[in-house]
């Protein structure tokens, strides 16, 4: 992951914007550039992955305008064929470097043509306004808020921003920012035709594309690995860059040192696929450790998302600390796509679609921000797979008749689609798979319950938790998660 920041101001203080954008150096610790525009103060903190050399650092600048992105921009080679072929001489191996001349030749209708994961903020010099823009998804964060003085300011963490805005809303999904309004350019849950495919029509088509997913996020100048819990859906990614890749994978699992229960599934498909598997055990006092920090880093305090992030960050800071990776591929946003435990028993095919539209729009509040924070603390960039634009449209279009539980099993379609090929183990495969807090061992929940109950008594929680009027806690634990939110985020928050 990179870090953006810009405040779109024309006296904006450097002190203070700087103050603000030190928040997230560990996003990107390769190199630093703040950069003062005519209008406003733009700042980038690189982790570098495509295009390692000095010449793609950001901001870039093309004939007056600038950008700065957090992002992935598949397909690059193609637009840059097309843009050298219009005249544009490019000054390196970045893929976020086609985005100015793009800009130039598209406008904003650039961004609905974008094949991408990312946050940008573009200036226009001749017009001398900011340009921001964020995927369908969510995939890479972006907040904005104003200052006293009503001025917009950017950035990729609500961390960035608290000490600038009284008030931190995220960047919606789908939008671009210009003139003062964000303009919805896709929304990746709007089924315009629904897919008259059978079904095994549409698991050919699952494949086919998930496939083709995993196999463009397997490009990048830096090193790749995979978290893989044992489950479906990163087993699925792990297997199938298994077989496109030349050399063994590299996997990483994590587990309680108690009952670290989904361990052996991992490695039941580590040896399958023969990567090269590393496993990392937490303990309960790292766990507990580790608590503020994860808080702090997520800015949330939704006690499933916390409770979701302690495996993943502990798992991700052992990457960070013991090996050369730099990118890591994960398993997230299938549970949206084809149904888990919440719509396993949906009263009706609408009932499914419904609920599904709803889990992929909050995507950029829970599962997808979860692995971003904790991923990109750690100086690593998270690819997401199951996130891939035509993967997600066409599964969104498919009859959702045929994506009720209906068989007996959840995500049924997603299984059958790769019963063929040898991808994965039929124990594996058709294994009912347990929420990643509970995967990593079901003791962790209980240390953290019990850790709660010790901080406060009875009268002190009583007491605690009348500070709180919006989402009042309603536990020990989740007075706890809310303390330590607000000693990092006390400020007026918008409801996300």
């Amino acid at each position: 992951m990179c870090s953006i920041m810009c405040y779109c101001k024309a006296d904006a203080d450097p002190e203070r914007f700087k103050e603000g954008f030190k928040e997230t150096v560990s996003r990107g610790p390769d190199d630093s550039r703040i950069v003062v525009v005519e209008d406003g103060i733009m700042g980038f903190h690189r982790l570098a992955i495509m295009g390692l050399h000095p010449e793609g650092m950001q901001p870039f600048e093309y004939d007056g305008n600038y950008v700065i992105c957090n992002g992935e921009i598949y397909g690059f080679d193609t637009i840059k064929k097309h843009l050298i072929a219009d005249g544009y001489t490019f000054q390196s191996d970045s893929d976020c470097e086609v985005l100015l001349p793009m800009y130039q030749e598209y406008g904003v209708s650039m961004f609905e043509m974008l094949d991408a994961e990312y946050a940008c903020v573009i200036y226009d010099e001749k017009t001398r306004e900011f340009i921001a823009a964020r995927d369908p998804i969510g995939i890479r964060p972006l907040y904005y808020g104003y200052d006293e003085e009503g001025a917009i300011v950017f950035a990729s963490e609500p961390k960035n921003l608290v000490s600038i805005c009284k008030k931190v809303m995220p960047f919606p999904p789908g939008h671009y920012y210009q003139g003062g309004e964000f303009i919805c350019y896709t929304d990746i849950t709007k089924v315009e035709h629904v897919s008259g495919d059978d079904r095994e029509s549409a698991c050919r088509k699952i494949k086919d594309i998930l496939v083709r997913s995993v196999e463009k996020r397997l490009v990048a100048d830096a090193n790749v690995g995979f978290l893989l819990s044992g489950g479906l859906d990163s087993s699925l990614v792990c297997a199938i860059a298994a077989q496109k890749s030349d050399v063994p994978i590299r996997t990483f699992a994590i587990g309680m040192t108690e009952d670290a229960i989904d361990l052996k599934y991992a490695r039941q498909v580590a040896d399958y696929i023969g990567s090269d598997h590393m496993e990392i055990y937490m303990t309960p006092k790292e766990v507990i450790s580790s608590l503020e920090e994860v808080i702090k880093i997520l800015g949330t305090f939704d006690i499933t998302t916390i409770r979701a992030s302690m495996g993943m960050y502990l798992l991700c800071k052992g990457i960070h600390e013991k090996t050369d990776i730099r990118v890591l591929l994960t398993g997230e946003i299938s549970d949206e796509l084809f149904g888990y435990k919440y719509t396993d028993f949906a009263p009706s095919a609408k009932a499914f679609q419904e609920e599904s539209v709803k889990r992929v729009r909050e995507l950029h509040m829970y599962d997808v921000l979860r692995a971003d924070r904790c991923i990109s603390v750690n100086s690593l960039e998270a690819r997401v797979p199951f996130g891939d634009l035509a993967f997600v449209e066409y599964v969104m279009s498919i009859d959702p008749q045929m994506k009720l539980n209906t068989y007996g099993k959840g995500k049924y379609l997603l299984r059958h689609a790769f019963e063929d090929g040898e991808y994965l183990p039929e124990s594996i495969l058709w294994r009912e798979k347990a929420a990643f807090s509970d995967a990593v061992g079901h003791s962790m929940v209980d240390y953290l319950k019990e850790y709660a109950e010790r901080c406060y008594t009875d009268e002190e929680y009583e007491e605690g938790r009348k500070k709180y009027s919006h989402a009042a806690p309603f536990t020990k634990e989740s007075l706890l998660y809310r303390d330590i939110f607000e000693k990092y985020y006390a400020v007026e928050r918008s409801k996300e």
